[in-house]
């Protein structure tokens, strides 16, 4: 096999990141945009000793999960993976990367593997309350607004992205009419020079608040408030108008500070029956419908009854442990980002949630201290980041000797590995339902429950 062959691949299996499998002559052939039962003549692009890397040249059969995607840019945009196959399969490839990965790696008998919570059929587009927007120019010269292609740092162009809400279309497109006006503001990665980095937007999807905050390379830039201004008196639902400094030579989004230049240093939204104050660097799950059906299925396999000493390692804001705080005798959080904390304070007072507290810390070293402290849970809840849980982390919340432990995953391959650490500490899986959040995107969320 050699780079630029083409090849007539049939398409058997689908990978952990949206890419459809096929093999030839003993090598396994890993080709975007294509569904299991696709027919294909595939170019070859990258070839190692046992894999090779195609895309598709030309479709001589057509998968019956295949359907026309409609979205211009989803072939060049590195975000939705799923959008040339039904909904209806992309459940499917999701619930099996859960299954394979739990019954593979860790063990788990597979009939504890429910079936996969889809969204609403309304919420499969149109659900993100969030998106961070690159801003560039082309080679060209003209002012670029969208998502950055799969594995790259260049710019797919997306005046209209199918996963967020009309307004966000709306203000990018007024955003990106500025730009043009004022293209010497676009900040150059390369150089590092320019003002304006990405534009990054949430919107309370309860309340319809909404925040504009414009992510810049200083304090201030030129004809700032001919573009806010603009913004305030056009969306009405506009609450909150936030400049975020990052003067830093770095690809991460984000800086600390930010500067509150209209309306409020935070917007609100509802979730669960609660209310939550979302700053800029406050956490919050992108899909609020599928994340409250998410977050009652942990209460579920919490089992509380009100007497219950319950722990939030990687709390965030609080969200999953406010959740439930109602619930048990004390809900203890733990997180490692200051502002979080801060956050998560604010939101059990404005609940008027007073078994509360909350513990800035690593995850690991916090768990120590409250087994040190003799602090005894009866129920243990994780929402660690995609790397999982480390092995001493477990090993902690094992001696703290919790009934019940509720583990959420945004990773099946690192949740099947600490599964199987669990269970060999006595820990077994009594259920696994996993959940689609993020549709049309290769990321699946499952939440597990582990009994002693």
């Amino acid at each position: 096999m050699n780079k630029n062959d083409i090849i007539r691949l049939e398409i058997v299996d689908m990978t952990s990141d949206g890419s459809g499998v096929g093999k030839a002559d003993s090598m396994v052939v890993f080709v975007p945009d294509t569904a299991v039962g696709d027919i294909c003549d595939v170019r070859i692009l990258k070839v190692k000793k046992n894999v090779c890397y195609g895309k598709i040249e030309n479709i001589i059969e057509k998968s019956a999960d295949r359907v026309d995607p409609v979205c211009p840019v989803s072939s060049r945009c590195g975000g939705c993976v799923y959008r040339h196959m039904s909904y209806e399969a992309e459940l499917k490839v999701k619930h099996k990367k859960v299954f394979d990965a739990v019954t593979r790696i860790g063990k788990v008998d597979g009939s504890k593997v429910k079936e996969i919570i889809g969204a609403y059929d309304t919420q499969v587009d149109r659900y993100r309350n969030k998106a961070q927007i690159p801003v560039g120019l082309s080679k060209n010269g003209e002012v670029e607004l969208g998502f950055y292609s799969r594995h790259s740092h260049r710019i797919a162009p997306c005046d209209d992205c199918l996963l967020s809400p009309v307004i966000f279309t709306q203000i990018t497109k007024d955003f990106k009419e500025f730009l043009q006006k004022y293209p010497y503001l676009i900040y150059n990665e390369e150089k590092h020079s320019g003002k304006i980095r990405h534009l990054y937007l949430r919107i309370g999807e309860k309340t319809d608040e909404v925040m504009v905050c414009v992510v810049v390379n200083g304090k201030s830039f030129d004809h700032q408030d001919e573009l806010f201004n603009s913004i305030k008196e056009k969306y009405k639902q506009v609450k909150s108008i936030v400049i975020n400094v990052n003067k830093a030579k770095t690809n991460v989004i984000l800086g600390y500070e930010n500067i509150t230049v209209y309306g409020k240093e935070s917007i609100t939204d509802e979730l669960c029956g609660l209310k939550f104050e979302l700053s800029p660097l406050a956490f919050y799950q992108v899909n609020r419908t599928q994340a409250q059906r998410l977050y009652e299925k942990a209460k579920e396999y919490a089992q509380l009854s009100g007497d219950e000493v319950l722990i939030d390692l990687y709390c965030g804001t609080g969200t999953i442990g406010l959740s439930m705080a109602k619930s048990c005798k004390e809900l203890i959080g733990v997180e490692i980002i200051d502002k979080a904390i801060e956050n998560a304070k604010v939101n059990a007072k404005n609940n008027g949630i007073e078994n509360a507290r909350f513990i800035c810390g690593d995850a690991e070293k916090a768990a120590v201290e409250l087994e040190k402290n003799g602090i005894k849970p009866d129920v243990i809840i994780v929402d660690p980041p995609r790397k999982g849980l480390t092995p001493d982390l477990i090993n902690t919340i094992v001696q703290m000797n919790p009934q019940r432990v509720v583990y959420v995953s945004c990773d099946p391959a690192t949740l099947g590995r600490d599964l199987k650490l669990f269970e060999e500490f006595e820990y077994s899986v009594k259920e696994i339902t996993p959940f689609d959040l993020f549709p049309r995107t290769a990321h699946c969320e499952s939440v597990c429950w582990l009994s002693r």
